[in-house]
């Protein structure tokens, strides 16, 4: 299984909009993606509800987790993304 860290650098966090750009993201991997705060437990990144319930905030670390074939760039694509602030562009 691949895992990646990153830290959210949208201004809102996870929330509305750059959430919806994430999930839309992970969901067009085609793999089974997870994301997790710190000492949370994973929930499915493909999930809306389950990532606004997240409440991963600006600044905060999270976890991806991915398996499958080319789940590696799948998860670097993923981390480019949430380190980019979505509210800006």
């Amino acid at each position: 299984m691949a895992t990646r860290e990153v830290s959210i650098a949208s201004s809102v966090g996870l929330h509305a909009r750059p959430a919806s750009l994430f999930v839309q993201a992970a969901t067009a991997t085609g793999l089974p993606v997870t994301i997790a705060k710190a000492g949370g437990a994973p929930v499915d990144a493909r999930s809306i509800l389950m990532v606004m319930a997240l409440g991963a905030k600006n600044g905060e670390v999270v976890t991806l987790s991915a398996e499958g074939e080319g789940a590696d760039a799948a998860l670097d694509s993923l981390v480019e993304l949430l380190s980019r602030d979505l509210d800006a562009e």
